[in-house]
């Protein structure tokens, strides 16, 4: 396994469309682990593929305290949603910042497994967020894309003030 170099806002390649994924084959299987790797040492409770910069509808996540659940979701697809929650999000492709993102409470996604194998699994919660804003990188969406122009402008202002003191440093 290795770790795998996450993209940073505004790092164009975050917009890529990722295609589905159409084998699940041991080369996959092998990017599903580095992911969770590099997920895990960032740390972070979720990492789509387009934030390593392969584009393919593949997500893993692990919002467990002890790291022990974790989930992979190939080819996802939200089947039904309900009711609305707003939650403080944040993002391994934008560091240190957060703001409150409004998302659905209630989802159905169906996905395949680690093997291929389909399944459904209805999620609320932080379990509900964590999948939508990792699905919004899939179709090369990040989170501050549901914030106001305003609130936008200051994550990125805070963003090129962090890049600069890191530079400094």
């Amino acid at each position: 396994m290795s770790l795998l170099t996450i993209l940073e806002y505004p790092d164009k390649r975050l917009r890529t469309v990722a295609t589905p994924v159409e084998s699940v084959d041991d080369a996959l299987r092998a990017l599903i682990d580095d992911m969770f790797e590099t997920m895990y040492d960032a740390p972070g409770i979720g990492l789509a593929a387009t934030q390593v910069n392969v584009h393919k509808q593949l997500i893993v996540m692990d919002i467990s305290e002890d790291k022990s659940e974790p989930r992979v979701f190939i080819n996802p697809q939200i089947v039904a949603k309900d009711g609305s929650q707003v939650y403080q999000e944040g993002c391994l492709s934008l560091p240190n910042v957060f703001a409150d993102v409004k998302r659905w409470n209630t989802i159905t996604v169906k996905a395949l497994d680690r093997d291929g194998r389909e399944f459904t699994l209805e999620a609320d919660g932080l379990l509900a967020v964590c999948i939508q804003h990792e699905m919004d990188h899939l179709a090369g969406k990040v989170f501050v894309d549901h914030l106001s122009p305003l609130k936008r402008a200051l994550a990125e202002k805070k963003l090129a003030k962090q890049r600069k003191l890191a530079e400094e440093a």
